[in-house]
């Protein structure tokens, strides 16, 4: 049965997305919070089309046959993009889910993620600083706008350079949260992430079979000991 959540975003109304045959896995659960890792492949949230019902939220409140049991109060306080993989923390009850969602509200949860971009970067470190707006004429990118956009600021490292073809795995820490933030910022200093079929270049969206960006980890307040909790995903790009 369809969930009637509002999805992240929809391309088009007769957009039907692929089938994910990988498993929503459980990494950490208490009676208040789950850590799960999501797939790459699956959207957060069902969308609108009625043929787009799986989703994250959808296989947890309903369970995964011989796998995870139904959590039929799961709430998402933060979302992935469909096609990034990675750590994701449930609230597993309405005042677990408030108190995540005024954490991510507040800016005070920490996030990581491990990318693999185009080409090799100059630079062993930095920081991306480029505005970002909405783009109402090709719906669902975003676009770099200094007199519209919002701030955002993404800080990286690169952690490894690769040869043949050249290609640089990248720790980020975007220090904002902007919609597309990390796509977009890695295509605005010419080197994209691999797989991606918004923010490429003539060839980087080639170069991989999915999106080459994984939410490794997150770093907040457990809802009810108050405790700081770090939740990890090792990547596999």
């Amino acid at each position: 049965m369809p969930l009637k959540e509002q999805p992240e975003y929809s391309l088009v109304d007769d957009f039907v997305v692929p089938v994910c045959s990988d498993f929503v896995e459980i990494l950490y659960q208490d009676d208040d919070i789950l850590l799960i890792n999501k797939p790459s492949g699956i959207l957060s949230l069902s969308g609108k089309n009625p043929l787009n019902w799986d989703s994250v939220h959808h296989r947890l409140i309903y369970g995964q046959e011989g796998m995870t049991p139904a959590f039929p109060e799961a709430k998402l306080p933060h979302r992935l993009d469909f096609g990034t993989s990675g750590v994701m923390v449930v609230g597993l009850n309405a005042r677990a889910a408030q108190h995540l969602n005024q954490q991510f509200q507040a800016g005070t949860v920490q996030k990581r993620y491990i990318a693999v971009l185009d080409g090799w970067l100059a630079e062993d470190h930095g920081q991306i600083s480029a505005a970002i707006a909405k783009d109402k004429t090709q719906f669902p990118r975003v676009k770099i706008c200094d007199s519209t956009g919002k701030a955002a600021i993404s800080d990286y490292v690169v952690l490894q350079r690769l040869d043949k073809p050249r290609r640089s795995i990248v720790q980020f820490s975007p220090i904002t949260g902007r919609t597309h933030q990390l796509r977009i910022h890695s295509q605005s200093i010419g080197h994209p992430i691999l797989g991606c079929d918004l923010y490429s270049n003539d060839h980087s969206e080639q170069m991989a079979d999915r999106l080459q960006l994984h939410a490794s980890d997150l770093y907040f307040e457990h809802p009810t000991s108050g405790e700081q909790y770090h939740g990890h995903s090792p990547y596999a790009l």
